[in-house]
């Protein structure tokens, strides 16, 4: 029982549009309308500054962090729970109940699942994320690279086969929702990110 409502309270956390408040809150415009109508950090960076993309990314990144130490320190719940809650709130983030099912791409959201839970395939993913980024200046090409490259690095680095399990399905989500940004990029049309 504890579990069932760790998860959906994990679900709903992660479903918290952050990039969506945080304009709302400054007055801007609903940022599903404006740029690329991703409610993610790049998308309020181009959109509203950098100022609220950087915020934006490190709420993002909260949701798959708290619920996962309420989890791990709270409940010290056993692997295949932990597993399950960091799904949840990574699927809260990418289909949000508050938004109609329609919500970002889960990237930050996977960092901070992924600090918790394997803070050292994080270093090599940032290592991979900037290589990527500063060679080609796509952030979605850095972000495809660096969730192909997390499932390997949390095989060889964490002994949970649940997380392997949990890490595949998120690798697969965010690739998945980055399918619009492939065809750009196989097409040359992608926005690159510029400073």
């Amino acid at each position: 029982m504890t579990l069932f409502f760790l998860t959906i309270a994990a679900y709903l956390i992660g479903a918290i549009p952050t990039g969506v408040i945080l304009t709302r809150l400054v007055g801007g415009e609903d940022i599903r309308s404006a740029g690329s109508g991703n409610i993610g950090a790049t998308n309020v960076y181009r959109v509203a500054g950098r100022k609220l993309g950087v915020i934006t990314l490190v709420g993002d990144c909260l949701k798959g962090v708290i619920p996962l130490l309420i989890a791990q320190q709270g409940f010290n719940l056993a692997e295949n729970g932990i597993a399950l809650v960091a799904l949840a709130a990574f699927i809260g983030h990418c289909y949000p109940i508050y938004l109609g099912f329609k919500g970002g791409k889960g990237v930050a959201t996977a960092l901070g699942i992924f600090l918790v839970l394997s803070p050292l395939s994080v270093l090599y993913l940032l290592v991979v994320f900037v290589l990527v980024l500063w060679k080609w200046r796509y952030i979605s090409l850095a972000s495809i690279s660096a969730a192909a490259t997390v499932p390997l690095l949390v095989f060889l680095l964490e002994s949970s086969f649940a997380l392997v399990i949990a890490t595949l399905i998120i690798a697969s989500l965010v690739i998945w929702k980055h399918r619009a940004n492939i065809e750009r990029l196989r097409s040359g049309t992608e926005n690159k990110f510029n400073l």
